[in-house]
């Protein structure tokens, strides 16, 4: 029984470093753009309908939270499907390795903002700097596993991370474009990268 947990094991190594070396082709750009016209979205309604929330950090939080949230679970069910598809037998092997990359960047993410809420009231303005920041790191830990091209978007999340925070300088308001732009031009972005992306290699999109 022994011997055959020892195969067992280093089957699933095998199976684990031939994800780590294979480009994830999970991610779907449908769900991807869905998430950068949502934020698109958002940052209107927020601007005509809900303005009050641009002195109310707990409500800007509120409502980016659930768009976050929304997004994530369109994400996350597409990857799924279009994994199971496009990677066949190393579906969740792909997908947990994809996951590996991006994880600890969400994680950073949502802990420091629990953190700036609870115990940094008056530096609550750079949350929206700081996640562009958080989100550039995650897409430049995924890039080996993505078309080249994907570089590019972790430079546009992070040149409006520090632009973000260069310009608000401490404000009080919170511009719902801070988010709706960077996170709605970016995502359509990846969207375009995942969609065009793998054309060379001649692979499915």
């Amino acid at each position: 029984m022994s011997d055959l947990n020892q195969v067992l094991a280093e089957i699933s190594a095998i199976r684990a470093q031939v994800a780590r070396g294979t480009q994830f082709r999970g991610y779907g750009p449908a769900s991807v753009a869905a998430s950068g016209i949502l934020a698109l979205a958002v940052a209107g309604a927020q601007e005509f309908w809900l303005k009050a929330a641009a002195r109310d950090a707990a409500s800007f939080l509120g409502i980016w939270v659930a768009t976050a949230a929304v997004a994530v679970t369109l994400s996350a069910l597409e990857t799924v499907m279009r994994a199971r598809r496009v990677h066949s037998g190393y579906a969740r092997e792909m997908m947990q390795s994809a996951l590996e990359q991006f994880l600890p960047a969400m994680m950073v993410g949502v802990m420091l903002t629990v953190v700036m809420f609870v115990s940094a009231p008056a530096e609550r303005w750079m949350l929206p700097g700081l996640w562009q920041l958080i989100f550039s790191i995650g897409v430049f830990s995924s890039c080996r596993f993505l078309p080249r091209q994907m570089f590019g978007v972790g430079v546009w999340y992070l040149a409006c991370g520090l632009g973000c925070l260069a310009a608000e300088g401490g404000a009080r308001l919170f511009s719902p474009w801070e988010m709706g732009i960077p996170f709605g031009v970016g995502q359509l972005l990846v969207a375009a990268v995942l969609q065009y992306g793998f054309e060379e290699s001649g692979e499915d999109r």
